[in-house]
């Protein structure tokens, strides 16, 4: 009788264990297990819900750009239980909701009617004026394709169309970079302002993420440079056109440039990440890079290094992914320097 009943025990079993594994949770983004209350994966340190955060607060953000304030402090709200209640991504929506409650309650209602009859003839005017205001909202949203459309103009005019459309292309595949990666782990990010003639960047909230991911975050531009830099190379090497084995080698080189850690620049943000010893290691990296290349922005990179390595922006838990992540993207851009050697821009 054992034997009868045996194999539909096993399968009930398998059954039953293949349905509990099923209904474990996983990371959106690394795909490790969780608990279904966790809300920052413990190996990735992604939000959990990510997604859904990031639409309610954008839904927040339109709603308040309406004025709908109400709508809006519900909309954070329904938001706040997706963050780790003692993140400073929960401290940030609880004084915002106490801000716009204030705001709600000051504004009397239906306000536009009542200051159009006070105002009289001019009532019409006044709800002109707030439509206005909605239009100037939506030509801000814009300011992307504008400003792109400015950075293109300068440098079609400084080199000509072709160098000139593929340098503000390759910025933008810099920009995009960051803003991809902050869109992936579920974070508000507008997209690249270009500024022409000094370069671009991209806004967006950190609300309250770890050091590391900022880092990773900023490292995603020079990053995205390295793939552009290879496209052009891949091309040049294929076509033997000398404009993509210059917008190759620019591309690298302001990369690089970006490397440097200086506040203003990603490298300033990335090796906030990194202790000492590691910063002492990205010192020694360029110091290497400059003697084999004979790039002087890799001494810069070195020496800019060695300095944050005195600083007192050291952090508690240095991250050795940063470290790593940092040192690859020098040398994989130090390799495009070495394969694409000349000048920077076209001569001529």
């Amino acid at each position: 009788m054992a034997v009868a009943w045996l194999p539909r025990f096993i399968v009930e079993t398998s059954h039953a264990s293949m349905t509990a594994s099923l209904a474990i949770p996983l990371c959106p983004r690394c795909g490790q297990p969780i608990s279904a209350a966790t809300l920052v994966c413990p190996a990735c340190r992604t939000l959990v819900h990510g997604e859904q955060f990031e639409r309610l607060s954008a839904a927040a953000e339109r709603l308040e750009r309406k004025s709908q304030i109400a709508s809006a402090r519900d909309a954070w709200l329904q938001a706040l239980p997706l963050v780790p209640q003692d993140s400073e991504h929960a401290e940030w929506i609880r004084q915002h909701v106490n801000e716009l409650t204030a705001r709600a309650s000051a504004a009397p209602s239906n306000s536009k009617s009542k200051w159009a009859k006070r105002l009289g003839p001019l009532g019409p005017v006044a709800v002109l004026a707030a439509k206005a205001k909605t239009a100037l909202f939506a030509l801000s949203k814009l300011k992307f394709l504008l400003s792109l459309g400015a950075f293109v103009a300068l440098y079609w005019v400084a080199w000509g169309p072709k160098f000139g459309i593929g340098f503000a292309a390759l910025i933008l595949i810099h920009e995009m970079g960051h803003f991809i990666d902050v869109k992936r782990r579920g974070l508000p990010a507008e997209m690249p302002v270009f500024l022409p003639g000094l370069g671009a960047y991209v806004k967006w909230k950190a609300l309250g993420v770890s050091t590391e991911t900022r880092a990773a975050v900023s490292l995603a531009g020079p990053f995205a440079g390295w793939i552009a830099s290879v496209i052009c190379l891949a091309i040049w090497w294929k076509t033997g056109d000398a404009l993509w084995a210059g917008l190759a080698r620019v591309s690298a080189w302001l990369n690089v440039l970006n490397l440097i850690p200086l506040w203003i620049l990603d490298g300033g943000t990335a090796v906030s990440a990194l202790g000492r010893t590691q910063r002492f290691l990205l010192s020694t990296v360029g110091l290497a890079l400059w003697l084999f290349l004979g790039e002087t922005l890799f001494l810069i990179v070195g020496a800019g290094a060695a300095f944050r390595a005195f600083t007192k922006d050291l952090p508690e838990q240095p991250s050795q992914m940063i470290t790593i992540y940092y040192v690859a993207v020098m040398v994989c851009l130090g390799i495009v320097l070495h394969i694409v050697p000349g000048p920077l821009l076209p001569m001529g």
